[in-house]
């Protein structure tokens, strides 16, 4: 089975809030306030998608979720690089939803 690495990088002039802002966005966040009294979860555009991310800006996906997935990366100044690649066995499970 085939999946697609969406490879992507800001410049190395991108302050640090917009790529935080962006991280943020993409891939969700946890927050604790009062000393961890209050836990808050913000949802990120990711959490809906199966995907395996292998490091910070680079991630395996489904061929199917490609093209919404580059839609929102799209929005940002980023490098991208996208290639198609051959799924091992945990990928496969990961993309499916049936990993461990």
């Amino acid at each position: 089975m085939n999946g697609t690495m969406i490879l992507f990088q800001f410049t190395e002039r991108t302050d640090h809030n917009t790529v935080n802002k962006f991280m943020q966005k993409f891939y969700g966040q946890d927050s604790t306030s009062w000393n961890g009294k209050y836990k808050y979860h913000g949802h990120g555009f990711m959490e809906n998608i199966p995907h395996r991310k292998l490091l910070r800006g680079v991630m395996i996906l489904r061929n199917e979720d490609v093209a919404n997935v580059l839609n929102f990366l799209e929005q940002y100044s980023l490098t991208l690089h996208v290639r198609e690649v051959k799924l091992t066995s945990v990928d496969e499970k990961i993309l499916r939803g049936t990993h461990e």
